[in-house]
């Protein structure tokens, strides 16, 4: 609503020691009906910014710690190593090729392409290729590099098959093709020349195919796989922390929707029991800021029984457009309904969603043009349902000095929670001014 359109009421000076009385016992009358609600509201959104809440209404998949277990058990499928378990697998992989290398050249099985090497030099090419398994990780070029000198030194392809393997599964470098097609040739070359195989050209390329290139493919899988789960994973957080936000925002605008209405009427009624006069007036005012408690109270209730047990949207219907229009002209507003809708009522998306325009709608009056007359309209148009709240600038009724201003109470979700939840409901939503000078919002909802 536009800010032009508040008209302002003075204040009327009332400082005698009787108004002063008055005050106290409306103020001692309303306090105890308001605490309750300010304390749930507080909580409510003490647990909004903490991000205490479920997700279920948004994903339909459970709440928070499912998602974490999903998480979870999709990192253990994966098959990776956790990373505080990686130095001991190099360990164990660097023992590996010692065990391969050193005992060989101790009983002398070892050979070499160009003959006979000495036994250091055997027992270093070893351990060099050993220690380059603790780095294979950062980068596989030296575990690549000492493993095809050690083949050709020793005679032993063990460590060139982890190497291989490791370029591909860590790294994925992009010409690996290349690199296992040159340790391919050394591994054929070092496999024909050894005495204890076959010298068949045939088997030597198939045996150097097999074990250089089917680590590398095995290799490429493995990478291919954990950037999938990666991937995967990162979907799973991007849609936690969506449902979060969405959830946030719900829950705000189910507070603004739940409170701001409840909350205006009893500013309102309050406003008007302390300038009232008669006893009889106060305690009528004064029971009603008491019923806009109690319904607050209930509806906060079943806001937080919804967060904790998922049980979906509050209710709130059409049957109940009604009973906020009846409140509304007990508080001074001038309103006329129309409505007309199937007998079997609405679908429950759609009937929350009129009962929240029309709430919204005259919760925005009693704040801007609490003068202006009102028209509440909720009915049927073939397959839709229409709905709106429109105002016509207008003057209190003669002889009612007690229609006023409420001071605005909203966060920003009024409108466009409004928008959001026809927009759920597949609606179309519209706000303007209208040609007399009014303002109307209004709604379209397919009833399927």
């Amino acid at each position: 609503m536009s800010a032009t359109r508040v008209p302002s009421y003075p204040r009327r000076a009332n400082t005698s020691a009787a108004a002063r009385s008055r005050r106290s016992r409306v103020s001692a009358a309303v306090t105890p009906a308001i605490r309750p609600i300010t304390e749930l509201k507080d909580r409510s959104f003490e647990s909004v910014k903490t991000g205490r809440h479920r997700t279920a209404d948004v994903t339909g998949r459970g709440d928070g710690n499912h998602q974490t277990e999903q998480t979870s058990t999709m990192r253990d499928k994966a098959g990776m190593v956790p990373a505080n378990h990686e130095p001991v697998v190099d360990a164990l992989l660097a023992c590996a090729v010692l065990a391969f290398t050193i005992p060989t050249s101790v009983s002398g099985y070892t050979f070499a392409l160009w003959g006979t090497a000495p036994f250091w030099i055997e027992v270093l090419a070893g351990a060099v290729t050993a220690a380059t398994m603790l780095v294979r990780r950062r980068t596989p070029w030296p575990a690549v590099a000492a493993s095809a000198v050690c083949a050709c030194v020793t005679g032993q392809t063990v460590p060139m098959i982890l190497a291989v393997f490791s370029m591909t599964a860590e790294h994925r470098p992009r010409r690996w093709q290349y690199v296992a097609l040159a340790l391919v040739v050394v591994y054929g070359a070092v496999d024909y020349v050894n005495p204890h195989t076959d010298r068949s050209v045939y088997l030597n390329v198939v045996r150097a195919l097999t074990l250089i290139y089917l680590p590398a493919l095995v290799g490429t899988w493995v990478y291919a796989y954990r950037r999938l789960v990666q991937d995967l994973r990162h979907g799973v957080r991007e849609r936690e922390e969506i449902a979060a936000a969405e959830e946030r925002r719900k829950i705000a605008r189910e507070m603004h929707d739940t409170v701001t209405h409840a909350v205006t009427a009893m500013v309102l009624n309050a406003g008007m029991a302390r300038d009232a006069t008669e006893p009889g007036e106060v305690r009528e005012l004064t029971a009603v800021i008491e019923d806009k408690g109690v319904q607050a109270l209930s509806e906060l209730r079943e806001l937080l029984t919804v967060l904790r047990h998922e049980e979906g949207d509050l209710a709130g219907g059409v049957d109940a457009i009604a009973r906020l229009v009846g409140e509304a002209k007990a508080s001074g507003l001038q309103v006329d309904l129309r409505l007309d809708v199937p007998a079997e009522g609405l679908p429950r998306q759609v009937s929350h969603a009129c009962y929240r325009l029309v709430q919204e709608g005259l919760s925005n009056i009693r704040k801007h043009a609490p003068g202006a007359r009102v028209l509440v309209i909720c009915e049927t148009v073939g397959d839709q349902v229409a709905v709106s709240v429109t105002d016509t600038p207008g003057r209190a009724r003669p002889g009612r000095t007690d229609v006023r201003a409420a001071p605005s109470l909203g966060g920003g979700f009024g409108l466009a929670g409004i928008r959001e939840r026809v927009c759920l409901a597949h609606g179309r939503f519209s706000a303007g001014p209208t040609p007399e000078g009014g303002f109307t919002i209004a709604a379209r909802i397919p009833l399927k």
